[in-house]
This record gives C-alpha cells, sequence and structure tokens, in this order.
C-alpha cells in the first residue's frame, strides 16, 4: 500500500475502527493522526494504536495529504469554518463518513478543497466486516481512488460508485441494515423467552442460526438468496409455515417501505446541513 499520511478529525467509534483495521494491516501508526476536541478518545486511540494526536484540527490539516472527516453531520459546517483556510492545499484529499452531505454542499462549507469523496461504512466495520459505499468528485484522480479503497478496505468490502445519490442507496442497503438485522434477531429472542428458554439460551440460539446463515450466504454467493430459503423450506414443513406467516404479513413489502423510508431520509438530511 502506498504511504500517505492521513488524518482524522473526529476520535469517535468509526474512527477508532478503520486506525485499528489500518495499523493491524501494516500501516504505520506514525503516518496517522487523530484530532479531536476532548482528550479522552485521543488518549485511548494513543495507547491502543500509537498513533499521533492532536486537539487542534488546523494540526492535522498540516501534517496530512487526506485528511478523514469523521464528525456528526449537524456539526460539519461548524467545524470546516472553523479551519485556518491557508492550511488546505489542492492536491489534499478529503474523505467525508457523513450520511447526508453531498460534495457540492461540502465544497460550499469548505471552496478550498477540491479532492472529495462520500464514504458510508457500517458498523460491523468495527469487526473488520464493515461494507463501504464509496463516491467520488471529477477532480480526485484513480491514485487517490485506489488508496481510499486501500484505507476502507482495512474494515471490510468496498463498492465505488459512479452516481452520488446512489451513495443513499447504500445507507439504505447497508449502512442501515445491521439494525434490520438486530431489531429481527431481538424479536425471535423475545419469542424464544416465551417459549421457555432464558435470556442467554435464547440468545445463542438467535445469534448462531443468524451467523450460519450469514456465513451461508457468503460461502455460496453464486446461489441465489432466494435458492438458499428454498432449499430450507421443505414443502409443508415447519419452515414453510413460518414462511407463509412471514409473506402474509407482507415482510419483502415492509423491508421495502424500510429501506425507501432511510433513502428518503438522506435526502431530507442533504437539505438540512
Amino acid at each position: 500500500m502506498q504511504i500517505k499520511k492521513i488524518s482524522f478529525i473526529g476520535a469517535g467509534n468509526m474512527t477508532h475502527s478503520i486506525i485499528m483495521g489500518l495499523v493491524a494491516s501494516g500501516y504505520p501508526a506514525d503516518s496517522i493522526m487523530a484530532t479531536n476536541p476532548s482528550t479522552d478518545k485521543l488518549t485511548q486511540l494513543e495507547t491502543t494504536s500509537g498513533i499521533r494526536v492532536s486537539t487542534c484540527n488546523d494540526a492535522g490539516i498540516i501534517f496530512a495529504d487526506i485528511i478523514i472527516l469523521a464528525v456528526k453531520p449537524q456539526i460539519m459546517a461548524d467545524v470546516l469554518k472553523a479551519l485556518d483556510n491557508t492550511n488546505i492545499r489542492p492536491e489534499t484529499v478529503f474523505i467525508s463518513l457523513a450520511a447526508g452531505i453531498t460534495i457540492p454542499r461540502l465544497s460550499e462549507m469548505l471552496p478550498q478543497a477540491r479532492k472529495w469523496i462520500r464514504a458510508m461504512p457500517n458498523t460491523p466495520s468495527a469487526v473488520g466486516l464493515g461494507m463501504t459505499g464509496l463516491y467520488a468528485s471529477a477532480a480526485v484522480g484513480e491514485e487517490d481512488r485506489a488508496l481510499c479503497s486501500k484505507i476502507m478496505a482495512a474494515i471490510g468490502e468496498i463498492l465505488w460508485v459512479d452516481d452520488e445519490q446512489k451513495i443513499d442507496a447504500i445507507i439504505a442497503a447497508a449502512g442501515s441494515a445491521p439494525a434490520y438485522f438486530f431489531l429481527f434477531l431481538e424479536a425471535m429472542q423475545n419469542e424464544a423467552e416465551i417459549m421457555g428458554f432464558d435470556h442467554r439460551q435464547s440468545r445463542l440460539l438467535v445469534q448462531q442460526a443468524m451467523r450460519g446463515a450469514a456465513e451461508m450466504v457468503v460461502k455460496y454467493d453464486n446461489v441465489e438468496l432466494a435458492t438458499l430459503r428454498h432449499k430450507v423450506t421443505s414443502k409443508g414443513g415447519t419452515t414453510a409455515e413460518a414462511i407463509n406467516i412471514l409473506l402474509d404479513g407482507r415482510m419483502p413489502d415492509l423491508i421495502s417501505r424500510a429501506m425507501r423510508a432511510a433513502v428518503k431520509r438522506a435526502h431530507q438530511m442533504s437539505s438540512q446541513f
């Protein structure tokens, strides 16, 4: 991997996940910096990864070739406005992790920056199994795209899109998706407890079923999901009865509506920040 200096503005959970993934993959810790107003998270990062830290965002801008903006959408404008514009170089690549803020809007917030990439990782990045959607502005060259790919691949799979609006669809299909699965498992665990299993037993049953199913999806990625489902569903059997209830409840339609609601909310957020 080509070594360029990377700064993270913001030291939250996603920053921690990406940094730990980078360091574990062999990226030199002394080429990484994180900045944050408070020191608690910085101290933890410095201790666990050996990276450089600072409470000054401008120090991160001066240090790095790639700036990863890992701040919440509602404070992005204030964070960028506070930067010393004289420190921003035209060759610096800015990667935003903020949902709902488009590249045209980011360019308005920080007009001195020319190269923009939007990255949308999800929470399984914390265990190295993330799914990140990526979109780059026209000013970003292949070398910069390749390095961004390497950075985000340190926490899982990546998918580049050629239309920025597809980033919102990635939020619905991957960014928000872990919460859908957690809700499904939560409902199953609750019902298992009603059936007489204790809390720990119920958790084991549903989490191992989900883990095994997910592994089958990955291992047999050449097999359609519908085919995998049909292989489990014997005609007239117990699984068929359960699936019929889910279909009668219009579960596929409910999932479609949920994903479209996530996309709609992302569009709304783009006009709020």
